[in-house]
């Protein structure tokens, strides 16, 4: 079955504030606030559509110019899967619509991982949501907080996400190694579909105690029983933008493309 016989709507969400980057979505890469590159990924994609969801007039402002549809949303949103269940509910789609979230600092995702996550979900009926993943290659990143692992079963259904270091190696880890000598270890890539149905129920469900520990939103729907399931990325992803540093490599990669 090919992907335009599964539609789905990709959703950019592109809130303004940003304690790191004030206003990142719109700041200049190559010509163009960093939002619109991350839009144009999403439109290659095979999206049937394609949202901005923002919360503020400017980002809208600079974006219809280019054709992009833009849906306003509250400012007031914890996450962006709360952002989500909102264009859901804007755009009144059925239960079993899919949304694919492609992250606003994400200018380089290739389209072909969108396109992948979507089908992901598409190709399991009793999931609610589907991710993706890539393996670990260093000590440093496995035993960093910043990157969140994620554990699998045969399957590909997570079982857990944490920001240490899963599945723990007790005969490795009594030191810290120097290697990884498997590829065990998977660093969770934060783009996600959603079927519509799951996000309006979402929204309602209080944190539980491990969200609010590792600070990792997707534990909410584990805790209230939801099959999230994983894969391993077509391709790899380019790091997103979360520092000024980040913001430079990002600039001068795609300056060099034009």
């Amino acid at each position: 079955m090919m992907a335009q016989d599964r539609p789905f709507i990709a959703v950019v969400p592109a809130r303004f504030g940003s304690s790191r980057l004030p206003g990142k979505p719109l700041l200049d890469i190559a010509g163009e606030p960093m939002v619109a590159h991350v839009w144009r990924r999403a439109t290659a994609s095979s999206a049937s559509r394609v949202v901005v969801a923002t919360d503020d007039d400017r980002i809208r402002d600079a974006l219809t110019p280019l054709g992009a549809e833009v849906v306003m949303t509250r400012a007031d949103h914890p996450s962006g899967t709360d952002r989500l269940a909102e264009v859901a509910e804007l755009l009144a789609l059925d239960d079993d619509a899919v949304l694919v979230n492609v992250q606003g600092d994400e200018p380089l995702i290739p389209p072909r991982l969108i396109d992948q996550v979507a089908m992901r979900l598409h190709d399991d009926a009793e999931a609610s949501i589907a991710t993706l993943a890539e393996p670990i290659a260093d000590v440093e990143s496995l035993f960093n907080p910043n990157v969140v692992k994620v554990v699998s079963s045969l399957s590909g259904r997570a079982l857990y996400f944490s920001r240490a270091p899963i599945p723990w190696d007790r005969e490795a880890f009594a030191a810290r190694p120097e290697w990884l000598e498997t590829d065990a270890w998977l660093r969770h890539i934060g783009i996600y579909a959603y079927r519509a149905g799951f996000l309006a129920a979402y929204r309602d469900w209080p944190p539980s105690a491990l969200e609010r520990l590792e600070q990792l939103e997707q534990l909410r729907a584990l805790h209230y029983g939801h099959v999230i399931q994983v894969a391993l990325a077509a391709e790899p992803n380019p790091p997103g933008v979360d520092t000024p540093e980040d913001l430079e490599r990002v600039r001068a990669l795609l300056s060099e493309n034009r």
